[in-house]
């Protein structure tokens, strides 16, 4: 069985229930058929306990791919695939006021990670009736930037961030769910791929 791991964020600003945590919630389940143990877990907004829990994970569990769902809360009805994580440039402060040392991920860390799965292939290849899904090589240098990169960083890039809009009355947390699920199938067999 190989484990992955999921997870959304808590509410934000006026964000009073966030839609990436509700979209994980439903992905849970779902599930993601008999083969995959899938885990999940609600980070806070907070750059640093972020940080903590991101690392537990990768630290513990060696999980297979670990996929960081987030709120864009620019895109009224897209999903975004995020390739990469920034290390620098984190200026704005979280839920508790506080921005990071150095305004950076990792002290002496690479400028940018890729991650492992190919997001553009991905998105050529995927298609989820209702809403569009885009691509994005810069994940808006805050919380979900920060947790990308760090996951990258002690994943060795076998981590995933997908940005989902608020939700709304065609946005619904179940059909978010399910477009997750279309979405990391697809990437859990480009990690299959990869390992042949």
């Amino acid at each position: 069985n190989h484990l992955s791991f999921f997870s959304g964020f808590g509410p934000f600003r006026q964000y009073l229930v966030n839609s990436s945590w509700e979209a994980v919630k439903e992905l849970s389940k779902r599930g993601l058929g008999d083969n995959i143990d899938l885990r999940i877990v609600q980070l806070p907004v907070v750059y640093q306990k972020a940080k903590e829990q991101v690392c537990k994970i990768w630290t513990t569990l060696q999980p297979l791919l670990t996929v960081h769902v987030g709120l864009a809360s620019s895109a009224t009805a897209l999903i975004i695939l995020e390739q990469c994580g920034k290390n620098k440039g984190y200026q704005e402060r979280d839920a508790c006021g506080f921005h990071p040392e150095g305004a950076c991920c990792v002290l002496d860390g690479p400028e940018k990670i890729e991650s492992t799965i190919n997001m553009k292939t991905l998105w050529k290849n995927i298609s989820v009736e209702g809403i569009d899904i885009a691509l994005s090589r810069d994940a808006g240098r805050y919380i979900c930037d920060y947790t990308y990169y760090t996951s990258l960083y002690y994943g060795n890039g076998r981590a995933a961030f997908i940005h989902v809009p608020p939700l709304s009355e065609s946005v619904t947390a179940e059909f978010l769910g399910k477009a997750l699920q279309t979405i990391i199938l697809a990437m859990l067999e480009q990690c299959g791929e990869q390992r042949e």
